[in-house]
């Protein structure tokens, strides 16, 4: 027997909360936010860091991260955002968030607090990858409450349906599509199950757990874009994120061998403790001199 006839598709796209109507979609970025924030800071704690640094941290990075995300999903699928243009470009809400963007974004501006901070950008990096994992983990389901994340039809009884307003025309009539979002929510939070392993079981010179996050994302992801249907530009045969997958993949290789052979910093010792040396106000300040 199957354990699932298909999988239903929520009727909307919101949320009621003591008669307030929230967006799905908004409701779990935030839940995966939350999520990410707390790991992480138990994670940096744990190396003497301060949790006014992740907060910090988490501040100006989600801002960067949705702008960077939202920005690589205008300039990539411009016919995707809804009209008018001038205002669908804001409407996150409706979906429409780049990975990609995404990560760039937050990484740049995370370590912009951290290196004025005083403190180690690479060993927070590597503090913060779990987090990271889960976080996409936890909103991806906001792509469910969406009906927008889903690959090519099929008959398994994990099958997710779709209603028919939200089917590409050349799958109009059928009913039931690869949960692709389930898909990626499970292997994410297999991820941070990983990485906490690895972490804790391997001297990995950082920045090296933030490349195995992004080689572990990506080696997904280049599956993932095998079963997408939704709009993309295609080369070559392949979607576009099927070939930013693999560049990015090949990066983040790259990036780890060289954090493991590079000599200009030890490797840090089980049980070493990072130093905090930030400020405590929330705007990001000047690097503080350390005290002899």
């Amino acid at each position: 027997m199957s354990l699932l006839a298909s999988i239903p598709s929520p009727s909307s796209g919101e949320v009621h909360v003591g008669g307030v109507a929230l967006h799905a979609y908004g409701v779990m970025l935030l839940l995966g936010i939350l999520a990410a924030v707390w790991l992480t800071g138990v994670r940096w704690t744990r190396r003497g860091g301060d949790w006014d640094l992740v907060f910090r941290v988490a501040m100006w990075g989600v801002a960067g991260g949705v702008v960077g995300a939202r920005l690589y999903h205008v300039l990539t699928s411009w016919n995707e955002v809804p009209d008018p243009k001038w205002q669908g470009v804001f409407e996150i809400w409706r979906g429409g968030l780049g990975i990609w963007g995404g990560i760039l974004g937050g990484v740049l501006a995370g370590a912009i607090v951290v290196k004025r901070s005083g403190n180690s950008v690479y060993r927070f990096m590597d503090a913060v990858a779990p987090g990271l994992l889960l976080a996409e983990a936890i909103g991806r389901w906001g792509n469910y409450f969406n009906q927008e994340l889903f690959g090519k039809p099929t008959d398994l009884p994990w099958g997710l349906e779709i209603d028919v307003q939200n089917r590409p025309q050349q799958y109009i009539g059928d009913a039931t599509f690869h949960p692709m979002f389930l898909y990626e929510s499970l292997w994410c939070l297999l991820g941070v199950g990983v990485l906490l392993l690895v972490d804790r079981r391997f001297r990995i010179r950082p920045p090296g757990l933030f490349a195995l996050y992004v080689m572990w994302y990506t080696a997904f992801r280049t599956f993932e874009e095998t079963l997408r249907i939704d709009p993309s530009h295609h080369y070559f045969g392949q979607r576009l994120n099927f070939w930013v997958s693999i560049g990015v993949f090949v990066v983040a290789l790259l990036a780890f061998v060289w954090a493991q052979r590079r000599s200009d910093e030890p490797r840090r010792p089980r049980g070493e403790r990072v130093v905090p040396a930030g400020p405590t106000m929330t705007v990001p300040k000047g690097r503080v001199r350390r005290q002899g």
